[in-house]
């Protein structure tokens, strides 16, 4: 479904606060990685924000997002307090891991080697 122009304002708003916070904790480079938030989906009623965070060279992912969620009460708490001349009721915050990073890496991969393969098949064709 299509976001409207008010769940757009929010998300915009709850991105760009909860980037400035996780980079204020530490949160944006752990364990020689990084961390950083992708996409924040906002429900029509405005109370729960769906943020996805892209990981970077993360040895551990799914212990790491287990982390982050474990304190989500935290990071609501610290995006009141940033948001709360702007927003009524600061939204839930639930997180997920946005894969697309991985996806262009394997696209990029398979690219390669199908540019590998046709030169090696034909090698006059450049």
């Amino acid at each position: 479904m299509e976001e409207n122009k008010r769940q757009k304002q929010v998300g915009k708003l709850v991105m760009e606060e909860l980037s400035s916070i996780f980079q204020k904790e530490g949160m944006n480079i752990v364990d020689g990685g990084m961390v950083s938030i992708s996409k924040v989906m906002i429900t029509p009623d405005l109370l729960e924000a769906r943020v996805y965070l892209s990981f970077f060279q993360v040895k551990d992912v799914p212990a790491l997002l287990h982390k982050i969620k474990e304190r989500s009460w935290e990071w609501r708490k610290l995006l009141g307090q940033q948001v709360k001349n702007q927003l009524r009721r600061v939204p839930d915050l639930a997180f997920f891991s946005d894969d697309t990073l991985d996806h262009v890496f394997k696209m990029d991969e398979l690219f390669k080697k199908i540019k590998k393969d046709r030169e090696s098949q034909d090698p006059a064709a450049e």
